[in-house]
């Protein structure tokens, strides 16, 4: 039978690879990754583990991707992992958590494939460490989301918001209107890391790999 991982190869810093993470990857016949142009974050930082191996990029459409694209994928690696052999999809963070591996994984219900998760570190964790700021203790309750519900605010004592690009300036007022304080972390772990907590720097910032992590004060 085939076999597929989905691999999180965590936040972008290569020595944050997890050892099982590494010896799938060495031990795998094809690498899938997302297309963005030709370049994925993911496959930066497994770069060096992937040696000669072939990597075949599988194209989603910019904007809302469907059903049928997820179905396309599946269809992708099915095709493409040779019998009895293992293919590994790799993606940024933790494929569990805000994933496109998630949806591929459901297309792969019931088809001749087994599937197995390898977990990496999830940006706002990696984040959280970089800037020294507690995700949660106990006690308190934490919210993680990549669109803020402001009225959710008032039943958590800590958040992490990814994807922080549009409607930054709501989100921080969001947040000191209901006396949180926050961190804005750009690139967590690269040599580009940034961690800002001034608003107006904040809001003129553009990266689209960057998130806030909110503490109630």
């Amino acid at each position: 039978m085939k076999k597929l991982y989905g691999i999180g190869t965590g936040p972008g810093d290569k020595e944050l690879l997890t050892l099982k993470a590494v010896k799938t990857i060495e031990k795998s016949s094809v690498i899938f990754a997302p297309n963005n142009k030709g370049k994925n974050m993911a496959i930066d930082t497994v770069k060096d583990f992937i040696g000669d191996k072939r990597v075949v990029f599988i194209d989603f459409p910019m904007g809302q991707v469907q059903t049928e694209d997820y179905k396309k994928a599946a269809e992708i690696i099915l095709k493409e992992i040779p019998e009895d052999e293992i293919g590994s999809f790799l993606t940024i963070g933790d494929p569990m958590i805000y994933s496109t591996f998630i949806y591929i994984m459901d297309e792969l219900e019931g088809k001749d494939i087994d599937v197995e998760i390898i977990s990496g570190i999830p940006s706002f964790v990696a984040a959280a460490g970089e800037s020294k700021t507690p995700i949660t203790v106990k006690g308190e309750n934490f919210l993680l989301c990549d669109e803020l519900d402001k009225s959710l605010l008032e039943k958590v004592d800590s958040i992490a918001i990814l994807k922080t690009l549009k409607d930054k300036e709501s989100i921080l007022n969001g947040l000191e209107e209901q006396d949180f304080s926050y961190k804005y972390i750009k690139r967590a772990t690269l040599k580009e890391q940034e961690i800002i907590i001034d608003k107006e720097e904040i809001l003129k910032d553009k990266d689209y790999i960057s998130l806030i992590i909110g503490r109630r004060n």
